[in-house]
């Protein structure tokens, strides 16, 4: 095995941590459950995964205990915090907890936890069930890579990404939406929705990959000759600006998204991406531009 490499003619535009995500909410909280469209369990229908652990939601009662445990924990953390100031230590031996903000969608996150939803033949039935923490080694670690022409996973052993494998892979065509979801550490939940109404649920720990991954899954590529005039002399006067008169040639890495918003997201960079960091760091730069080839305020969304 070696590092995964895209294909002559392709761009790798991301790579980066990705697994099925896990519950919070107390009812949910370190699980996660694969679903049809009817919220029956799945798990043993799909073709060539191990056996993995079988959850339930936690019932009430189930739920009041652990809250009183957790009451115990965080006067505790007071406690020793109160010690610590006390002591004059700067900070405490404890790291604040990430804000999760409230479920938007209590049905899948509070009530259900699914991470792969689709009837029989789904897209998202045929994800790796190396993308499960319950069912992979301790030591095997999943990664997602975007390129301007499909989204694959592969996976490795030992934090070892020369001995890749490849797991996954599909057309980007099959991609119809990629949604972050807020009600996660961090925000870094995100899921993907197929043109065939199937859909899985991905965590990454990786904040810069999970932006790249909403940024170049989320909108579809645009020519430059699809430009208005307006908006392809912005990006000549901006290569200009940043590349002196050769108008941009130490940038031939280019590529042009359309934003939710309506602007578009030029990104251009000086040397090919890292297969294994996945990043296009040398050289990278973007410009936002909108309609007319302006400089538009920033909207939600136009930079992941």
């Amino acid at each position: 095995m070696a590092a995964w490499e895209p294909r002559t003619g392709e761009t790798l535009l991301s790579r980066g941590a990705a697994e099925f995500a896990t519950g919070m909410a107390a009812p949910v909280s370190g699980k996660r459950w694969f679903r049809d469209t009817e919220r029956r369990d799945i798990q043993h229908e799909l073709l060539g995964w191990p056996e993995g652990p079988t959850y339930t939601v936690r019932s009430r009662a189930d739920q009041s205990t652990r809250r009183t445990a957790r009451g115990v924990g965080v006067v505790s953390h007071a406690v020793v915090a109160f010690a610590a100031g006390a002591l004059g230590a700067v900070g405490t031996p404890f790291g604040a907890p990430e804000s999760r903000g409230k479920s938007e969608d209590p049905e899948n996150e509070v009530d259900d936890f699914p991470v792969v939803w689709g009837q029989a033949g789904a897209i998202a039935r045929t994800l790796p069930w190396q993308l499960d923490p319950a069912r992979r080694p301790g030591n095997y670690r999943s990664h997602a890579i975007v390129t301007d022409v499909r989204l694959v996973v592969v996976g490795f052993p030992d934090d070892d990404t020369s001995r890749d494998e490849l797991l996954w892979e599909a057309d980007r065509s099959v991609i119809a939406q990629v949604e972050r979801k807020k009600f996660s550490t961090g925000q870094r939940n995100f899921t993907i929705a197929f043109t065939d109404g199937s859909w899985c649920r991905l965590h990454s720990y990786d904040d810069d990959a999970v932006n790249s991954f909403l940024r170049h899954l989320s909108s579809d590529f645009l020519p430059l000759d699809q430009l208005t005039p307006a908006q392809r002399n912005a990006i000549d006067a901006y290569l200009e600006m940043r590349a002196g008169s050769n108008r941009g040639s130490g940038y031939p890495y280019r590529i042009v998204t359309r934003r939710p918003s309506g602007n578009i997201l030029f990104e251009a960079w000086s040397e090919p991406a890292d297969p294994i960091g996945g990043n296009c760091s040398d050289g990278y730069t973007m410009h936002l531009i909108g309609p007319e080839g302006e400089h538009p305020t920033l909207q939600p969304g136009d930079l992941d």
